[in-house]
């Protein structure tokens, strides 16, 4: 049954996440909202959804931990899992706007989750002050969006269907029902995770950041693969950054400011899990700086990462006598060669591009 409550859970959040990006977004056309508006909004907050139903379920029923590894465990999730799998199925676009602005700024909010969670809590002033911060970033990217709308000389005027009450009343069934899914599937998530870490023997941050993390992402692994396979490789990329930006900023706040005591964190997530998202954010940085792709044999880097990160969570919560010599292996050659490599190639990239006319 743990596990029926399981896979129900993670159909739920799907189907309504899918729904209510569905209706929301034709509701948004009809409004006169351009598509571009509409992608960066309402699609990026759409696949994100998952993560603030569970993490706001979690925190209100006192599972701060799940909450905090949802959060994490998506991140890193995103970065190494999404776009290594999309970049092995063909090499994605990175557009300079994602270098200079909004890896800095993932980074910077990276920082500042890890600074605010330094006391071992998270709470409502810090999460009002991510509150802010998202709504701060959203007013960015809609004011970004009609300049760029109005400098190439494109109209903001969409071709919207007509203004049927029919079609309205489907597709506000659609949000709501897309909402009603995400809070049941949440709620059924929460419960049979807890339920295993305790068989398991492992903890709330451990099923978090790997069972949840990974079940919550799905909305974002079925967008960046379809959107590389139909050749809109760059979408693939913001897809994936758009989403970590508001899980940080807006699933963390939300959860921080709904939880009773604040969100306690872990002096676990403090050492290791929130330091090795930072580290994989940065590694975003040479990577998209040689010749703006992602390669197949970088996304293939990143998700061996992705699998060598995993098995570290597993043998340390299982106490494994192969975890001394996996750590000593992982951190002290496996990943100082890669970044070599990486700025290595960002460098002699650079050069490349400074050669040239």
């Amino acid at each position: 049954m743990t596990w029926l409550l399981l896979f129900g859970g993670l159909v739920g959040l799907i189907v309504g996440a899918e729904a209510m990006v569905r209706g929301a977004s034709r509701i948004a056309a009809r409004l006169g909202i351009s598509a571009l508006v509409i992608g960066l909004t309402v699609v990026a907050f759409g696949t994100s959804s998952p993560e603030l139903a569970v993490s706001i379920n979690s925190a209100a029923i006192g599972q701060a931990s799940l909450a905090v590894g949802n959060i994490i465990g998506s991140n890193i999730f995103n970065i190494l899992f999404i776009l290594g799998l999309s970049a092995l199925i063909t090499p994605l676009m990175v557009s300079r706007q994602f270098i200079r602005l909004e890896i800095p700024l993932l980074l910077l909010v990276s920082f500042l989750i890890w600074g605010f969670a330094g006391n071992g809590t998270l709470g409502r002033l810090e999460g009002g002050v991510l509150i802010l911060g998202l709504a701060g970033y959203t007013w960015f990217l809609i004011s970004r969006t009609k300049q760029t709308i109005k400098r190439e000389g494109r109209s903001n005027e969409t071709t919207n269907p007509p203004l049927r009450g029919k079609r309205w009343v489907i597709d506000g069934f659609l949000v709501l029902g897309g909402l009603g899914l995400l809070v049941l599937g949440s709620r059924w998530l929460v419960q049979s995770a807890v339920i295993l870490a305790r068989f398991w023997g492992l903890s709330e941050l451990v099923i978090g950041i790997t069972i949840i993390a990974a079940g919550t992402s799905l909305p974002e692994v079925v967008t960046s693969v379809i959107a590389g396979l139909r050749g809109e490789r760059d979408i693939a990329v913001g897809n994936v950054i758009g989403s970590n930006l508001i899980n940080t900023l807006g699933v963390l706040g939300f959860a921080g400011l709904i939880a009773p005591d604040g969100i306690g964190i872990s002096s676990a997530a403090l050492r290791f899990d929130i330091p090795v998202m930072i580290v994989v954010t940065f590694a975003c940085l040479p990577v998209f700086f040689t010749r703006g792709e992602i390669s197949r044999w970088e996304g293939g880097l990143f998700l061996g990462y992705y699998l060598a990160y995993t098995a570290y969570l597993l043998l340390a919560a299982g106490q494994h006598k192969a975890l001394p010599v996996f750590s000593t292996v992982f951190l002290y050659f496996a990943v100082p060669l890669t970044l070599i490599t990486l700025l290595v190639l960002a460098l002699q990239a650079q050069r490349s591009r400074g050669g040239n006319p």
